[in-house]
């Protein structure tokens, strides 16, 4: 049964959302590990919404981050070295009707319109690896499409497919 707002059936939605949540899970908790990668390749181009409030949005451990290349520096400078471990994760659609510049015509069928909320929980180690405590946290993501990739008919992995639009992360206690 199609839904009745994108034309898609709830199994290929979920199957969409679901892998593209792993595909970003995986990525990205690699990039934090490894550090190779530059953090901002993950977020939307900054920008103003109406009202002044700027995208991305970032909160990290209850402080606000301007944008991703100041999280980026943070990680850098002041942040040692760290060992991130996804425990579970979940995902769901919250906006199958996205529509982003640049997105505009995309078909429905492609399941690229939506936004999917993850939600993801797990260990990190800061420091020495092998004599840090392990602590835990818990960490939510609006991620919506990336038009840069929509415009790239031939797939690549430096082309994230979706991008963070908003962050929360928190050391859990």
């Amino acid at each position: 049964m199609a839904g009745p707002d994108h034309g898609l059936d709830q199994t290929t939605t979920i199957k969409i959302s679901t892998n593209a949540t792993q595909y970003f899970i995986e990525s990205y908790y690699a990039a934090l590990n490894i550090r190779q990668e530059p953090l901002s390749s993950f977020y939307i181009t900054p920008c103003a919404m109406s009202g002044g409030k700027s995208l991305p949005s970032i909160s990290f451990n209850g402080e606000q981050i301007r944008n991703a290349t100041v999280l980026q520096a943070r990680f850098e400078d002041q942040i040692p070295a760290a060992s991130y471990e996804v425990k579970c994760y979940d995902c769901h659609v919250v906006n199958p009707n996205y529509v982003a510049e640049g997105t505009e015509g995309w078909p429905a069928k492609t399941g690229k319109n939506m936004t999917i909320l993850v939600a993801v929980s797990g260990c990190v180690k800061f420091g020495n690896i092998e004599e840090a405590k392990q602590r835990g946290f818990s960490e939510t993501f609006l991620l919506v499409p990336n038009p840069v990739a929509a415009a790239n008919k031939q797939r690549s992995k430096d082309v994230k497919e979706w991008l963070i639009q908003t962050q929360n992360f928190r050391i859990v206690v």
